[in-house]
């Protein structure tokens, strides 16, 4: 097969599930290691993938990955990570929900909680915990972004502002080494920001993918989380900031 076909190939690939593995790759294009190296440096030169440690991910730093694929990556990891989260939060509670897949398996996983007040931008959110009849679901006002069925705007910030919960649980689009938490729709970010200033416990939940990525709006810091729960140790710099700040790291 001719490079040109291939690299289209492993690219269409990288967009249905937002990575490709070099092993992945050798195995169904049934070339050597250094051939698929050289294709993904070449993806890569191009600006059309980004290399890390195994393979490559779809270029986000501008734009995210659709809402369908992120929800299929590393589906296993967010729900451990969902259940890791939501074993921290008692019953008879309140807490604000944002947007984000991993926050989505965060609800999942809280479905046999007991008289939850909720407070979410997220109707995909709203939709899991409504099956818990002893739940009080609030559904924050503003422009619904039909792209995954967030709520953002000035005006959602305003309504999250009216209210004081036990906790918040927020999800990202990238985080650095240096701990800034990153996204992509200023719009959003401005209600998380709000969530963060308005819980007297704030989780971000994330998995290990994120640390890969970039973004270019800045959401805030982890200096300002209680707790950060992944699905592996993060970097031994995002480690050293957490633990400067005293932020609790939860992680299987």
């Amino acid at each position: 097969m001719q490079s040109a076909l291939r690299q289209q190939q492993i690219l269409a690939l990288a967009r249905e599930t937002g990575r490709v593995s070099v092993d992945e790759l050798v195995m169904a294009f049934e070339v050597t290691p250094q051939t698929i190296r050289k294709d993904l440096n070449e993806l890569c030169e191009a600006r059309l993938l980004a290399r890390v440690h195994g393979g490559a991910v779809l270029v986000s730093g501008v734009a995210n990955v659709e809402y369908e694929q992120r929800r299929n990556m590393y589906a296993e990891e967010k729900q451990r990570i969902g259940k890791l989260c939501a074993a921290q939060i008692p019953d008879n509670s309140s807490l604000f929900i944002n947007l984000g897949t991993t926050t989505e398996a965060v609800a999942q996983a809280l479905l046999q909680h007991r008289n939850l007040m909720v407070i979410t931008n997220n109707l995909n959110v709203a939709n899991i915990l409504v099956h818990n009849p002893s739940f009080e679901i609030i559904i924050a006002g503003g422009v619904l972004r039909h792209a995954d069925r967030g709520i953002i705007g000035e005006a959602t910030a305003d309504f999250v502002k009216q209210f004081k919960l036990d906790y918040a649980v927020i999800g990202a689009s990238a985080l650095d080494e240096e701990g800034a938490l990153l996204d992509f729709d200023y719009r959003e970010v401005r209600v998380t920001q709000a969530i963060l200033s308005n819980a007297r416990e704030r989780f971000l939940v994330t998995d290990k993918s994120k640390l890969e990525r970039s973004a270019p709006v800045r959401v805030g810091h982890v200096a300002q989380l209680t707790s950060l729960f992944m699905d592996a140790l993060p970097s031994q710099r995002l480690i050293e900031v957490c633990e400067q700040h005293g932020v609790k790291m939860v992680y299987e």
